[in-house]
Formats: structure tokens, C-alpha cells, sequence
């Protein structure tokens, strides 16, 4: 691990000005991802800025009756919410769904949105990875690619979005609230917060240098039945070779986004319209334009299978 600055910041926009006043500056409030890449030197980070001590760690009520969840709220502490488990459910599930209950202990919200790809390429440093190395190459194209993206990749990356929180973020319409250095806040809708690769992959999401995000906002809650199915290598501790976040009416009507197949939550509300015709009728239009190696190809057909899955607990 390389050397580096530490401090505490006192407020948020003074938290923002740190990191934009130092190039490779970033946040740091449970660590759980971003100390692994420092110790691989994936990330080197010349001054990490403590962000524990604002006041960003509750779940409060918003004036239409959604919620207000602070960056530093822990997962552990989001899943088991009185309102999250009775209103958005979906969002409690995801959550319990990832890591293991010590990490969740420690993961933040804003942590979890902004965690990087557990593509194996971008950990191995002897690889090319564009994303690690801009300008490098893709190993991962020609390479092993059986966990990697399905859809919305690029020339330039294939790489996924490893977040359990963030699809079912993204089912629920939230929206991202940031304070820049100069002190102006912003509110990002979800659909617009992760980036897909393009040519730069490397740029993550929509956030600018030193940008700092200080809470989630779910709208008010929409009802229905709400489900999340996390396939999988093993039963716990590993990431979805494909999720389904859903919400479902009892008309049929719905919601439906898409885990561990892209480089964001892949949701495509064009093809919600199909949901009362089955799972089929969604995946197709969903996949159009999928572009799969030889060994994802079966996340396609799998997407569909837990699609229809969810759509049978849903309706039961």
C-alpha cells in the first residue's frame, strides 16, 4: 500500500473541497472495497478524506412521503428498517441479498453505489484492464468472461456493476443528491448515475472530481408486490451472475430491472409493458441488441428464468 494523507472532515461541502483541491483524493467512511483495491495498489489515493463524522447516517421522512436515506447509513441498519421492509421491500431484500452480514455491518449506502467491478481482470495488475489502465485493452474480451456483461459492454470493456442495492435502487426511481466543493448541491436520477462504458470506462459514473454524495431519495412508496432473486455460484458471499429486482401490481403491471448482466442496473421500461404477458415478452425486448461471449451466453436465458421466477412468487 502506498502512502497517503488522512483527515476528517467536518462537513460535507468542506469534505467536497478537500477532494477536488487534491487529484486522486477519495472519500472513506466503511472501506470495505475501496482498502482491498488500495492494498492491490488498484486504487492509490494520495489523501483519503474520513467522511464518518457528518451528520449523513439517518432515514427520514420526505415531505410526499418517500424517504430521505443518508450516505452513511449503514446496510445492515437500511435492510432492517421499519419503512424499508414495510414500503419498499424490494430495496430490503437487495441489500440482505449481498456481502455477508459483517460487511454489511460496515457498507454505506453511498459505499454501495460507488463499489467497482469485481471483474477478475481488473484485479489481476499484470492484465490490461481499461478500466484500471485507460488506453490498456480489455483481457476480459477473448478472455474469461462467464460472470462478465451481456449487454450495454463495449470495445473498450465488459465489465459489471456488482451492486445488490443499486438495481433495486433503480427499480424504485431514486435519485442520488451530491454537494460539490463550491457548496452546490445536485440531484441525479438513478437511471442517469452509473455510466456505460463506451470508450471510457474508466469514468464510472456521473459524479464530477470531488463531488460527494449525501444521501438517496426513494419517491413515495408504489405498492404492489415486491420481490428480488440473486442467482448465483454459490449460496451466499458471491456476486449474481444475474439478479431480477421487481415490483409487481396486482394487475400485472410492474417494474422490472436487471443485475450482474451490465455495467449498470440494466432496466429498460419500454419493455414493462410485456410484464402481464410474462417474462418472455419482457427478456426479449429487455436483451435486444445483447451482445454475449460464448461462455455468458446462458445469462440471457437465465434472465428470463428468474424473471418468470419472480413473476410466480409475485402473482401466488
Amino acid at each position: 500500500m502506498r502512502a497517503f494523507t488522512y483527515e476528517r472532515a467536518k462537513s460535507p461541502a468542506e469534505a467536497a473541497a478537500a477532494a477536488a483541491s487534491a487529484p486522486g483524493a477519495r472519500f472513506i467512511a466503511g472501506g470495505t472495497n475501496l482498502l482491498d483495491l488500495m492494498k492491490l495498489e488498484i486504487e492509490t489515493p494520495r489523501r483519503l478524506i474520513d467522511v464518518n463524522g457528518l451528520d449523513l447516517d439517518k432515514v427520514e421522512k420526505t415531505s410526499d412521503g418517500g424517504l430521505r436515506i443518508g450516505a452513511l447509513v449503514r446496510n445492515t441498519d437500511l435492510a432492517a428498517h421499519e419503512r424499508v421492509r414495510r414500503d419498499y421491500g424490494v430495496l430490503s431484500r437487495a441489500l440482505l441479498a449481498g456481502a455477508s452480514g459483517q460487511l454489511r455491518n460496515k457498507a454505506t449506502t453511498a459505499g454501495n453505489l460507488l463499489q467497482r467491478t469485481r471483474c477478475p481482470y481488473f484485479y489481476d495488475t499484470a492484465q490490461p484492464c481499461n478500466k484500471r489502465q485507460p488506453g490498456s485493452g480489455c483481457s476480459a474480451i477473448g478472455g474469461a468472461s462467464r460472470s462478465l456483461a451481456v449487454v450495454g459492454s463495449s470495445q473498450a470493456c465488459i465489465a459489471t456493476h456488482p451492486s445488490d442495492m443499486a438495481v433495486a435502487m433503480r427499480v424504485l426511481d431514486a435519485t442520488v443528491e451530491t454537494v460539490a466543493a463550491d457548496g452546490r448541491t445536485r440531484q441525479i436520477p438513478i437511471a442517469d448515475f452509473h455510466r456505460l462504458p463506451g470508450d471510457t470506462p474508466n469514468v464510472e459514473t456521473a459524479l464530477a472530481p470531488g463531488e460527494l454524495i449525501t444521501a438517496v431519495i426513494l419517491p413515495k412508496p408504489i405498492g404492489g408486490r415486491h420481490a428480488y432473486h440473486k442467482v448465483r455460484d454459490r449460496a451466499s458471499y458471491a456476486f449474481a451472475l444475474v439478479s431480477v429486482a421487481a415490483v409487481i401490481q396486482r394487475d400485472g403491471s410492474g417494474r422490472v430491472a436487471f443485475g450482474g448482466v451490465a455495467h449498470r442496473p440494466w432496466r429498460v421500461e419500454a419493455a414493462e409493458a410485456g410484464l402481464p404477458r410474462g417474462a418472455t415478452a419482457v427478456t426479449d425486448r429487455v436483451f435486444a441488441g445483447a451482445k454475449p461471449t460464448a461462455e455468458n451466453r446462458f445469462k440471457l436465458r437465465l434472465a428470463e428464468r428468474t424473471l418468470a421466477g419472480v413473476l410466480a412468487e409475485t402473482r401466488a
